[in-house]
């Protein structure tokens, strides 16, 4: 571990800095990062703020986090109705968590800045043609044409703008109502969902709606508490020199903050100590997550929460397990016990995705439902068995009919995969199965305060 230095927004730039796109024209891409760097922001200090302290109650058990959306957003779902498609279901898996689990739920969305993809390589080869591979719409087309994956700083400018208007409109959208608990019955499920999941759903709707009744007729709520929600943007913090644009001083805090998004996290590709990464991270005032897989040693991560939090602010760090099914019992202990006794505050989450991505025999990216599900409740038992407590959860997922993941309540196998699959990078749950996930979560953390073992729950 080097000496800590002086922190600045650009003194990342000293330390070696991985999966950053090469450009063509350098020159242009500073010009560009200039020109990000005066443009507004897209929130404010106070509501990071808001978050943070937030995110501490979920480290407490007295709130839970859901945190979801796409893979690798993309420029052309920037529309009206399916940003508030992707807002919806959000909002319906944070219904059945609250109802479920009778606690207070943070909603965070991969949205309105997730357009940057890491890549295990630089280059790829198609149809006999090697070219750079896409790395998101921040950076180059996905399309397969060597000209259009050249790394082009002027879609940095239309993400920025494209965040801008999702933000905007989910914000609309909350002050317009679309989020008021007098009518969860708009919420509608998915046709595609079985019917005892519609009427399991409906039931909750009802049940809030007579809840609601009875405390206005007695006076014992507002309804203006009742019609507005809190939500949170988030992605994951790949493309420094953007960042370094979105960093600006709060001249009532003397402190830095990333006002591209409330909360950024740092992938497993690139939270390595002496990284440029970690040293940009530790200077914002943002919370941070840290996505673990299994070859995160325990010291390794104590050494890391020293660096991005040697104040030892609540709320600050959020660690988001991405460990795969068959190691949580094997990993997640000795990460935990390392946290616990180095006595840094810290919130857990589990990301049951990416530790369980497979390749199916005609190369295609699945991932399995069921296995998603084993991840999931390991590591609830297993955050019990250490006297932990598991504060959230992080889904790719989309409001969207897709067939990308096997299984689920509607039972999609591999020939399914390719009637409709969508995803630019990573396999996401669709509707049915996002759903289908928040029961599952809410059965769990039911289980969790019965003390009942959890180990082969089925989800059923």
């Amino acid at each position: 571990m080097t000496e800590c230095r002086a922190w600045t927004p650009e003194s990342w730039r000293e330390f070696p800095a991985a999966h950053q796109p090469v450009y063509d024209d350098p020159a242009h891409y500073e010009k560009t990062l200039e020109r990000l760097a005066g443009l507004p922001p897209l929130m404010t200090p106070p509501e990071i703020d808001n978050l943070r302290t937030r995110i501490a109650h979920a480290a407490e058990g007295k709130a839970f986090i859901l945190q979801g959306g796409n893979c690798a957003e993309r420029l052309k779902d920037c529309a009206g109705e399916t940003i508030a498609s992707k807002f919806k279901v959000i909002l319906q898996m944070s219904l059945i968590l609250a109802y479920g689990a009778r606690k207070p739920i943070i909603r965070i969305g991969r949205i309105a800045g997730q357009y940057f993809k890491p890549r295990s390589k630089p280059t790829e080869i198609i149809s006999g043609i090697e070219m750079p591979c896409y790395y998101g719409d921040a950076i180059n087309s996905v399309k397969a044409d060597p000209l259009q994956r050249r790394p082009d700083p002027q879609r940095l400018i239309h993400c920025y703008h494209t965040a801008t208007a999702t933000l905007n409109y989910i914000r609309a959208l909350i002050d317009g109502g679309f989020a008021d608990l007098h009518h969860p019955q708009l919420w509608t499920m998915p046709n595609s969902a079985p019917s005892h999941k519609r009427a399991e759903y409906q039931e909750i709707v009802n049940h809030i709606l007579d809840t609601i009744d009875f405390m206005e007729s007695v006076g014992a709520t507002l309804p203006e508490t009742l019609s507005k929600v809190q939500f949170s943007t988030s992605h994951e913090g790949l493309l420094l020199g953007y960042e370094q644009a979105m960093t600006r001083h709060d001249p009532l805090t003397g402190r830095y903050y990333n006002l591209g998004a409330h909360m950024l996290w740092i992938g497993a590709r690139t939270r390595t100590l002496d990284s440029a990464h970690v040293e940009y991270f530790r200077g914002i005032a943002n919370p941070v997550g840290i996505k673990i897989d299994a070859t995160l040693a325990p010291d390794e991560l104590v050494a890391l929460l020293e660096k991005l939090n040697p104040d030892r602010e609540t709320g600050r760090m959020v660690l988001i397990t991405r460990l795969g099914a068959e190691r949580v019992v094997s990993s997640l202990p000795p990460l935990i016990h390392a946290v616990q006794e180095s006595g840094h505050p810290v919130t857990w989450s589990c990301d049951p995705m990416h530790g369980n991505t497979v390749v199916v025999d005609d190369g295609v990216k699945t991932r399995v439902f069921a296995v998603i599900q084993k991840e999931l409740m390991r590591t609830f038992e297993t955050h019990r068995n250490c006297n932990s407590v598991l504060g959230g959860v992080h889904f790719e997922m989309t409001a969207e009919d897709v067939t990308e993941c096997m299984g689920g309540i509607e039972d999609l196998t591999s020939q399914d995969l390719q009637r409709r699959y969508e995803t630019y990078c990573d396999p996401r749950l669709n509707c049915s199965q996002s759903l289908e996930i928040a029961f599952l979560i809410t059965r769990l953390m039911r289980s969790m305060d019965g003390g009942t073992s959890i180990a082969d729950h089925n989800g059923q």
